[in-house]
């Protein structure tokens, strides 16, 4: 899969941006399309975004979003992995490797030691591009997202360089 990123630039979202509320309105509805209702964060988003220890990357396509990664470092140690989406049309072009390699980029300068996610082991396109960036699974959480959903916790480790 060879897929250029030409036509479409990671952006980190600033607080003063202009665009604010253009960019968490679109992924306010990226959320609510990609996501089942009680894993949305389509009516906390922003609260989210607000927290000082929370950024948002995303990749801009002709004025669209089209798609995102949020994280956060709730300590100096470690770094976590709360959303990554790609909108459908925008699938299997290398945009979401992009935007989680960037995550993990600006995971690594806050000098974090570990990023830890939480994912579905039955999306496979997810578990393996975390796989392929270097993450490994910790464990199976039984009814993480729901009583019948479980998440795998996986987790990438920085070694002091």
């Amino acid at each position: 899969m060879s897929s250029s990123m030409s036509t479409g630039s990671i952006v980190e979202l600033q607080r003063n941006s202009s665009k604010w509320s253009t960019i968490v309105e679109s992924i306010t509805k990226l959320e609510r399309k990609i996501f089942p209702k009680h894993e949305s964060l389509s009516k906390s988003f922003e609260d989210e975004l607000r927290k000082k220890n929370c950024g948002l990357l995303y990749v801009e396509f002709d004025g669209d979003v089209a798609g995102y990664v949020m994280y956060s470092w709730p300590s100096s140690l470690s770094a976590s992995i709360s959303k990554l989406a790609v909108k459908e049309n925008f699938r299997r072009r290398g945009y979401g490797e992009a935007l989680l390699k960037a995550a993990i980029e600006k995971s690594r300068t806050r000098h974090v030691q570990r990023i830890s996610l939480h994912v579905d082991p039955l999306r496979n396109p997810a578990v393996n591009l975390y796989k392929k960036l270097g993450f490994k699974v910790d464990n199976l959480i039984e009814g993480y997202y729901s009583s019948d959903r479980n998440a795998y916790r996986m987790y990438l480790d920085f070694h002091p360089q």
